[in-house]
């Protein structure tokens, strides 16, 4: 499926390698690179975005709800997971700029595809599948929590809180994941497609 898809962007492509030199098809290898990262540099921004977001929000209502105790366990936990995602997002932000400085195009593109693969494919890629059901609920919590302006104690023992979470909580992680998926396949679509283009600069360059 994966090739396939491979297969008809570079169709979609075929007209503009047509009688081109070296040095244009190098240029134009390079172009689809660098729109390429982009791309997945794009999606690393905006969960930045979101991650700096939820921080603010739970430091708000931490200050605003400092006498409950549960309340604020659950979202210091919270602040913390989220500030560690946060760096190692950064990392990758950091790690995936598009500035070459000196290195060869096959070179440094080698470099990004291993960083991927890491984060994608390696032993942690799976990782998500803990954190999604941890940090949903835990937010879940807060927010119920907060908005429903009573202790935490209170709300969880309350039956048409149980119920509401019981309803919402599987629907809300059906959701979640399904969005997660989405935006990985994305993500490993375009790692695969960075492997090919690296493929196809290596030939150019023995050529």
């Amino acid at each position: 499926m994966e090739n396939d898809e491979l297969q008809k962007i570079w169709k979609s492509m075929g007209s503009e390698f047509n009688q081109k030199t070296k040095d244009e098809l190098s240029l134009l290898l390079s172009s689809k690179v660098n729109s390429t990262i982009h791309n997945l540099l794009k999606i690393t921004a905006i969960s930045i975005f979101i991650s700096i977001g939820l921080i603010v929000y739970l430091i708000i209502t931490t200050i605003n709800r400092p006498g409950d105790t549960l309340f604020l366990i659950d979202n210091l936990l919270l602040v913390f997971v989220t500030a560690v995602l946060l760096v190692f997002k950064f990392v990758s932000w950091y790690h995936l700029q598009t500035n070459k400085f000196n290195k060869p195009l096959n070179e440094w593109l080698k470099m990004r595809i291993d960083l991927l693969q890491k984060y994608f494919t390696g032993k942690r890629s799976n990782l998500y599948l803990v954190l999604i059901p941890v940090l949903y609920i835990l937010l879940v919590l807060s927010i119920h929590v907060y908005f429903e302006n009573k202790p935490f104690i209170e709300v969880i023992h309350s039956s048409e809180s149980l119920i509401g979470l019981s309803v919402g909580v599987p629907i809300g992680l059906f959701v979640a994941f399904y969005s997660v998926r989405k935006i990985r396949k994305y993500q490993l679509k375009n790692l695969r497609f960075l492997q090919d283009l690296h493929k196809r600069i290596n030939h150019l360059d023995e050529s």
